[in-house]
């Protein structure tokens, strides 16, 4: 079966895009999503992302990685927003489902600002930090970013199991004013160093920005430039939560669905 996909990218954070509203990948869609996103026999993405109809809402995404896994993806949200108004599905504004719950987000041209679910704590996790942003995040803050072991140190901390039974993803940030901070991130999931993760640089951003009391923080990343607004509640969590930046069509085109195994 040929299925017509569409590829997409947020700060380089690149993605498989599909309409599912009258498709589907199958019960078991994992070695199907493997194959689509193998940078060398298939498509090549850090993810792939269906849409799918949900009463109640514009459509409700389902986001994979690279492995079949599945999670809150940030910048994937934002594509998932670009690609559904490309559909016609929705105009400037829209209400749509993830795997974490329901959100909300503007799009103008291709800048997308998505809200994300609020955040309970920042957590200790020795002298770094953990934050759930929809997914898990480990964040280090670190002097030398561009120098830093990445991948080695990203790799150690995310296959930790006695501190994360399931794993989780690693940031580590170097600050770059009172309002700004590098961000590098090794994904679960994807097993690697990505361009950017939308759900890692909020992470980074409530913790830098709870730290030196800001509201608003600027990130960049190998792939381009985020924003992360935010507010701080009397209880020590976080609300209003607003990822901003890029989210562009790169190309489209056909492919056979690889066989199910």
């Amino acid at each position: 079966m040929d299925i017509t996909f569409y590829k997409y990218q947020g700060t380089g954070n690149d993605f498989i895009m599909v309409d599912g509203r009258a498709f589907s990948l199958g019960a078991d869609p994992v070695s199907r999503i493997h194959a689509l996103c193998h940078r060398r026999f298939g498509i090549g993405a850090d993810g792939l992302i269906l849409l799918q109809n949900k009463s109640g809402y514009d459509f409700e995404m389902f986001y994979y990685n690279a492995d079949g896994t599945q999670s809150m993806c940030g910048n994937g949200a934002r594509c998932a927003v670009a690609f559904a108004k490309f559909l016609g599905i929705i105009s400037e504004d829209t209400h749509f489902l993830a795997i974490d719950g329901p959100h909300r987000a503007k799009i103008s041209g291709d800048w997308v600002a998505l809200e994300m679910g609020n955040v309970e704590a920042i957590q200790p996790a020795g002298q770094d930090f953990f934050v759930d942003t929809g997914s898990p995040h480990h964040v280090r803050q670190v002097d030398d970013l561009d120098q830093y072991d990445v991948l080695g140190e990203g790799r150690a901390i995310r296959n930790d199991l006695a501190t994360y039974p399931r794993g989780t993803n690693v940031n580590f940030m170097k600050p770059l004013s009172d309002t700004e901070i590098q961000v590098r991130t090794f994904e679960r999931g994807v097993e690697d160093e990505t361009l950017s993760c939308g759900t890692g640089v909020t992470a980074c951003a409530l913790v830098y920005g709870a730290q030196r009391n800001q509201q608003s923080i600027k990130i960049t990343t190998l792939g381009g430039n985020l924003e992360v607004g935010f507010v701080k509640n009397p209880a020590g969590g976080f609300e209003q939560i607003v990822l901003s930046g890029p989210a562009k069509q790169v190309f489209s085109g056909k492919i056979s669905l690889p066989e199910a195994t």
